[in-house]
């Protein structure tokens, strides 16, 4: 039991009952690539960073996330214009999940009411690859001075 149950300080309790729904919402985590499917342009995603449960005593324990599966991927585009590359297991990326159901519009595009009513949920993450942890940071490193479109190694480039 949390020690601030028995403190009968209804201030308190409305603390706790927010920070229990707010453990709830999904905002952004970096994950893993499992796969890439490049005809739908989703991946699946392990998130990198463990969810806690805690059970009915208090004791909480750490759980690997379940799998996130058919996760859009946002390349950068616009103007009749699309910047890809390649996406292989490994590759990191952050994952933001959308504040309301992306269901419908994922499926038609344009304004779409919702589907279903959830918010912040795994289910509703789109993949923005390229966010890199520090072991996987580029070397040589980035050039400082000029924008370039390189291979990890810096050996293929355009400056």
């Amino acid at each position: 039991m949390d020690r601030r149950e028995r403190l009968q300080d209804s201030t308190e309790s409305n603390r706790m009952a927010q920070d229990g729904r707010q453990a709830e919402m999904w905002t952004a985590l970096p994950g893993i690539i499992q796969s890439y499917d490049p005809k739908a342009i989703t991946v699946t995603v392990q998130p990198s960073l463990k969810g806690i449960l805690t059970d009915e005593r208090g004791k909480a324990t750490e759980v690997t996330l379940p799998l996130l599966v058919d996760v859009p991927v946002c390349f950068p585009c616009g103007g009749g214009f699309s910047l890809t590359f390649p996406i292989k297991p490994g590759d990191e990326a952050m994952v933001v999940f959308s504040s309301r159901c992306i269901d419908s519009w994922w499926q038609s595009g344009g304004i779409q009411g919702q589907a279903e009513r959830r918010m912040h949920d795994l289910s509703d993450g789109m993949a923005i690859v390229g966010l890199r942890s520090q072991p996987r940071v580029l070397n040589p490193v980035a050039d400082p001075e000029n924008v370039q479109l390189r291979s990890d190694d810096g050996e293929q480039h355009i400056t």
